[in-house]
């Protein structure tokens, strides 16, 4: 049958983090995974968003948006759970399985930002809290995953995100260059461990992407890098995502996949 199907990720159960503001890209994910028929479990933790210049969202707005979406009898749950807790990706789980659920996919978009500088201002504990966020709890949440899951349901599928370090220069940002280039750099051993479980593992690189922190002047001194004239939209990598997800991208696995619509970074 070469005809695609209409709600490719129906029966489905995602688990998406970092989905706690409307201009975020998790929330962007999370809608079109549940307009591809998935039902949803989103982790926020809005104590971090308070401390950014955006500020925080309405939760409840947030899950309203994503039930817009919903088909027929899908669900929308969410968990707070702060990830520089070691137990945090277990306990996240544990609360999961004690609602019934069983996690078909997971998204690890949540990521730390902040706290950060260049070599020569940076600090044993920022270098520590970027690893713990921004790494360590993706790996233990991938793990966490693999323990719960069952073959029998199809293709299970982890995605990491990363921001393209290997692109290009991050000055300023030593710590979240490291933690989330090592997730890009762990992705073919990943994928190859956990394809015995029959599970796919890829990355994705958002590329730059406008998530609240857009002003005027930044636009204006980054549009001659963007080719077709927008900056990225939360959207841009949701379809992409949305699409790993389902089993057209079966035969994907170990990748680094970069969408960010011919940023010139030169």
């Amino acid at each position: 049958m070469l005809q695609r199907e209409t709600l490719p990720l129906k029966h489905k159960t995602i688990l998406i983090t970092g989905v706690s503001r409307r201009k975020g890209i998790g929330y962007a994910i999370a809608r079109q995974c549940a307009a591809f028929g998935a039902s949803i479990i989103t982790q926020h933790y809005q104590a971090h968003d308070e401390q950014q210049d955006w500020g925080a969202d309405s939760l409840e707005d947030v899950s309203a948006g994503i039930k817009a979406e919903f088909i027929e009898d899908a669900t929308h749950t969410h968990y707070s759970a702060n990830f520089e807790e070691e137990q945090a990706p277990a306990t996240l789980f544990q609360a999961i399985a004690e609602q019934g659920a069983v996690v078909d996919a997971v998204v690890c978009n949540h990521a730390m930002s902040g706290n950060d500088g260049t070599l020569m201002e940076m600090n044993a504990l920022s270098l520590s809290r970027h690893y713990t966020v921004n790494t360590q709890s993706s790996l233990l949440l991938a793990q966490q995953y693999v323990k719960q899951f069952n073959s029998k349901n199809g293709r299970g599928k982890v995605i990491f995100m990363t921001s393209g370090q290997e692109l290009g220069p991050m000055r300023g940002e030593i710590a979240y260059a490291a933690a989330k280039g090592a997730l890009a750099s762990l992705t073919e051993t990943i994928a190859d461990e956990l394809a015995d479980h029959g599970v796919n593992v890829n990355t994705v690189n958002p590329g730059p992407v406008d998530t609240g922190y857009m002003t005027d002047d930044l636009w204006q001194s980054l549009k001659p890098k963007f080719p077709f004239g927008r900056m990225g939209e939360g959207e841009d990598p949701a379809r992409l995502i949305a699409w790993l997800l389902t089993n057209e991208a079966n035969w994907i696995t170990g990748q680094v996949i970069n969408t960010e619509g011919g940023f010139r970074r030169g």
